[in-house]
């Protein structure tokens, strides 16, 4: 059966926009069977922006806003513009009869009462929303969520999560990126990296999780004492009594692009790192041994391409988050609808007051 074609329509213009526009272009390559895809439209609030960006990556329109909302072509929006603007472009999205699915950008908004209202809207909804938490659809964290939910390690007991890199010691790179400076939960190392980090808990121990404390660390003059540039989050989870850490940093050395987990469980224990992409490692207690389970670039039975022991990119989940998005039909995914992203949300908004707490009792 022929899938339907899909008319894209970009809300943004920026460096994620490029990502998204070779992941959607990608697609071809790595898979047998995707839809037509037309790069059809894009909006940003600069003129300029919008039309060198239409030029460059071949979408065959430049919109206002206005325009963009009133064109019946576009069937499918990805929302890529900055964070606080998220919520009314999702509202626009939702609004245009001709839109069946929406990719949105974390974090899905910057504030409580934006959260109430998406919530109201989710409920309201059948068109099909997927947040951009593309680390899900890694392909050695798709196997070890399949291997964590088989059971075989038991209960958690306790967890870490790491998020770092270091760009933001630099400061060209905090000039560069002043509009990540702002207060949480708009902005900050919490809602741009650490959101992921809680993505991803949440995929292996649940949506319920709670904050137990939070601090925050490193000054700059040049950064709002409000913008966290490192922070920790003491959680809990509820139901297995499990808790851990969760930290975001920016400010942190010679860590690249750094994510790291570790679940310590009743019968073994899992560990992954972004720095060794291709495999994750588990302990049974059972035999006292270390495994190590190579997965590489490997989706099968869906691609294995280029090879299935290819180590993966950071790019190379974002295609396969977008071919989830496009066909649905990857059953083994972990798919974040909007719901997800308002619970990640929920705890990057209350790290904001954990985090004001902290500060007061250090001045």
């Amino acid at each position: 059966m022929a899938l339907e074609k899909i008319v894209i329509g970009f809300l943004g213009a920026g460096g994620i926009a490029q990502a998204h526009a070779f992941a959607l272009n990608s697609l071809r390559y790595f898979y047998a069977e995707v839809p037509e895809i037309e790069c059809y439209a894009v909006c940003s609030a600069r003129k300029e922006s919008r039309d060198a960006f239409a030029q460059k990556y071949g979408f065959k329109k430049s919109l206002s806003i206005n325009e963009f909302k009133a064109d019946p072509t576009i069937n499918t929006v990805l929302i890529l513009g900055p964070n606080n603007v998220h919520f009314e472009h999702l509202k626009i999205a939702l609004e245009m009869p001709s839109v069946k699915r929406i990719y949105l950008e974390k974090p899905v908004c910057s504030n409580q009462e934006e959260e109430a209202q998406m919530a109201k809207l989710a409920g309201e909804t059948t068109k099909k929303i997927q947040i951009g938490f593309q680390y899900l659809q890694t392909a050695s964290v798709r196997e070890a969520l399949a291997f964590w939910h088989s059971g075989k390690l038991g209960k958690p007991i306790h967890f870490d999560l790491k998020y770092y890199h270091g760009d933001y010691l630099q400061k060209p790179y905090r000039d560069k990126r002043a509009s990540r400076l702002t207060p949480a939960p708009d902005g900050g190392a919490m809602a741009d990296l650490g959101s992921h980090g809680i993505s991803l808990l949440m995929a292996f121990l649940g949506e319920d999780l709670q904050i137990t404390s939070a601090y925050q660390a490193g000054r700059f003059a040049d950064v709002p004492m409000d913008s966290d540039l490192f922070s920790s989050l003491s959680l809990v989870h509820p139901e297995s009594f499990a808790a851990g850490t969760l930290s975001a940093s920016r400010i942190s050395s010679g860590t690249g692009d750094l994510v790291s987990l570790e679940i310590y469980a009743e019968k073994g224990m899992l560990r992954y790192s972004s720095h060794s992409a291709d495999y994750f490692e588990y302990y049974l207690e059972e035999t006292g041994q270390w495994t190590r389970q190579v997965v590489g670039s490997n989706y099968t039975p869906i691609s294995s391409f280029p090879s299935g022991h290819v180590p993966p990119g950071w790019l190379r989940s974002m295609i396969h988050a977008h071919y989830v998005f496009t066909t649905g039909n990857d059953q083994k995914a972990f798919v974040p609808d909007l719901q997800h992203g308002l619970a990640v949300q929920r705890v990057v908004r209350e790290t904001a007051g954990f985090l004001k707490d902290y500060r007061k009792l250090i001045q």
